[in-house]
């Protein structure tokens, strides 16, 4: 490896844990084994990846925040509204599986336990019910929690109606809802994500939006390019344009690569991805 500035090397690594730091030079390598890199590779090169990587989870993580947010309140007003009741996550029958059920409100009852918030302290006084309303509670879920919440809802017409503000079918739905819990777990650890495998990978829509439909890398299932990011990123940037209105998402990741000079197609993207409807 080429350092041709040895103490600002020494520096940064002295920040980064090894393991951390020697994920990034994998690619780099000729041969594992050894450790012998490609001829030209210099500390630049793999420190410019650990930044993309970096710069890329705070992205997703800004697109999973406001997807996050607007799944709260949909989940909230649909179950609300369609059960006319302010607790309807206190109604074990509108869920489907008791098991889950009981570990969600057992979860969501510590969480309101410890909570320091303001107006769960308040409504905790006022309501007599075991739990403040829905609309205050969802407030206090994980996008993990989120994605069981919404995956044991019995009836599939509550499911599909807060998915069809989306719209997605709500088993697209509650597998990416699944898929995304996951991946945000691993962004906000700060784990390497840029060419991660997900085992857990989403459901693909079949019909829709054509500009969403039209995007996506439609593969076969055994193809290990499906764990990667590539379809996940797409769907973030089609949910973006669906409940942000303006805003630069696409953009930003088509800038951040180019800024990089990151070679998308090891991140599992199509060759011809900046020629599909979303990125445009």
């Amino acid at each position: 490896m080429l350092i041709p500035d040895e103490q600002k090397a020494a520096f940064y690594l002295s920040q980064l844990n090894y393991y951390r730091f020697a994920a990034y030079c994998l690619p780099f390598e000729q041969d594992h084994a050894s450790h012998q890199f490609q001829a030209g590779t210099g500390f630049e090169d793999v420190f410019n990846l650990y930044v993309f990587d970096r710069e890329l989870r705070l992205l997703v993580l800004d697109a999973i925040e406001r997807f996050e947010v607007s799944l709260r309140t949909q989940l909230a007003y649909h179950l609300s509204h369609n059960h006319t009741t302010a607790h309807p996550h206190l109604k074990p029958q509108i869920f489907h599986n008791p098991v889950i059920y009981g570990a969600c409100l057992n979860k969501l009852d510590n969480d309101i336990n410890r909570s320091r918030e303001e107006f769960i302290k308040h409504l905790t006084q006022k309501y007599e019910e075991l739990q403040p309303p829905i609309w205050a509670v969802v407030e206090l879920m994980t996008m993990g929690q989120l994605s069981k919440w919404f995956s044991n809802i019995e009836a599939r017409a509550d499911r599909q109606a807060i998915s069809r503000i989306y719209g997605l079918d709500e088993k697209v739905m509650t597998s990416f809802c699944e898929h995304l819990s996951l991946v945000r777990n691993h962004a906000a650890h700060h784990a390497r994500l840029w060419n991660r495998d997900f085992t857990k990978t989403p459901m693909l829509p079949r019909r829709g939006d054509q500009k969403l439909i039209n995007s996506l890398f439609n593969l076969p299932d055994t193809d290990r390019r499906l764990r990667k990011l590539y379809n996940t990123f797409v769907l973030l940037a089609y949910l973006m344009n669906t409940i942000c209105g303006e805003n630069h998402w696409a953009m930003r990741l088509k800038e951040l690569i180019d800024s990089h000079h990151v070679d998308p197609v090891k991140m599992g993207f199509p060759t011809d991805w900046q020629q599909k409807d979303i990125w445009n």
